[in-house]
């Protein structure tokens, strides 16, 4: 009998088992995968911030990013140089596996190549090396990815969008220092190329459809080769599930539709999500009472964090799929403007956009190009 078991070994579900470890849980973590960290499904790129969050050595870090490039269909680029960094370029195998062994070393078990078949009540069954099993606990933390076993069985929604996506790791001669952001490569989100150090850079994007096309596009419009090292393909929720919790579980991360919208990455709000629900596991295991009404604390603690961003985010991925190329080009030239750039160097934040989205909103020449989009921001941020 485990007090909590977490589904999935990713950066989300290892950071709640050693959180719930390190309180003293009897925690149990299982993985569907033979290997923690396998396959990559992540561009791998996370603001410092979110680093941080990992509590990791830097061992898994390529390259340091300190601003990026967005690059219109036509005209010069907007470029944000920060002057210092600003994100990190990671190997997600070193660091899924480093936060792995550090849950182990905090007393969490593993038990990998096993995944979840059905939920009756506080009995979990498995399927698996060790074929098939029933497992007793007091509370599940979900943190199984986009289309989640767990969240689908206990029938508590789904993202409100899910694309695809799909990056291809080459031999680029890019800038190392800088992002690029192409927001023509995917109408329905952007493309990316993102240094990796040596002489390699990843380039993809997410979007609803043709993404093989889009980032061999998106490679030869760059007068890039095709000489492709590794390729990931994975899939991007966006738009918080119904609720995040109910019959005996916590659903944290990519699960429960926690990636930001504005900019696909899931790392930050996942682990800290995953760190409420650990606390929330430990109150309740220490009451003894495992009720809806005890649970509902992890949405409202989740929320109070970063809900809000979450929120905005969403509206302004919703509105952005309404501009045409022609508005997308003149937000970019609106923001360009050296007072526009001090504003984002100086508040700009790739973790919780809202304060940025509402200095924005006071400028003039800025509400003329995006109108639309901060509209959409800023009725979230006001409701």
């Amino acid at each position: 009998m485990y007090d909590v078991v977490v589904a999935g070994a990713g950066p989300v579900g290892t950071a709640a088992a050693r959180a719930c470890a390190e309180a003293g849980l009897r925690t149990l973590c299982i993985e569907e995968h033979a290997t923690i960290g396998y396959p990559v499904q992540c561009a791998g790129l996370l603001s410092t911030a979110a680093f941080s969050e990992c509590r990791v050595s830097r061992r898994s870090i390529q390259n340091t990013v300190r601003g990026a490039r967005v690059i219109p269909s036509t005209g010069e680029p907007l470029v944000i140089d920060a002057g210092k960094p600003k994100a990190f370029v990671v190997d997600r195998g070193i660091l899924d596996a480093e936060m792995a062994r550090v849950a182990a070393d905090a007393g969490a078990e593993f038990r990998l190549k096993t995944s979840v078949v059905s939920i009756h009540g506080n009995r979990l069954v498995t399927k698996g090396v060790q074929g098939k099993e029933e497992i007793g606990f007091s509370l599940v933390i979900a943190a199984d990815g986009v289309r989640s076993t767990v969240a689908r069985m206990l029938e508590l929604g789904r993202a409100g969008s899910i694309l695809g996506g799909l990056q291809a790791e080459m031999s680029c001669d890019a800038d190392p220092g800088f992002v690029e952001i192409h927001p023509h490569a995917s109408p329905e989100f952007f493309g990316w190329v993102i240094p990796s150090g040596n002489g390699r850079a990843r380039v993809g994007l997410c979007g609803e459809g043709d993404l093989r096309e889009r980032v061999q596009g998106l490679a030869r419009d760059r007068g890039d080769g095709s000489a492709v090292v590794h390729l990931v393909s994975g899939a991007l929720p966006l738009g918080v599930i119904d609720r995040t919790y109910g019959r005996r579980a916590l659903i944290a991360g990519d699960a429960a539709g926690m990636a930001k919208p504005t900019s696909g990455g899931g790392i930050y709000t996942g682990v800290r999500a995953a760190r409420h629900a650990a606390a929330v596991a430990v109150e309740c295991c220490r009451k003894g009472s495992f009720r809806d009404t005890d649970l509902a604390r992890y949405e409202k603690l989740w929320k109070e964090d970063f809900g809000r961003e979450l929120a905005v985010g969403w509206a302004l991925y919703r509105a952005r799929r309404e501009l045409s190329p022609a508005d997308v080009d003149s937000v970019i030239g609106a923001l360009r403007d050296p007072g526009r750039v001090e504003d984002i160097l100086e508040i700009g934040d790739m973790d919780r956009p809202a304060a940025l989205v509402r200095r924005l909103a006071l400028n003039p020449r800025v509400i003329r190009a995006a109108g639309i989009l901060l509209a959409g921001g800023m009725r979230a941020f006001l409701t």
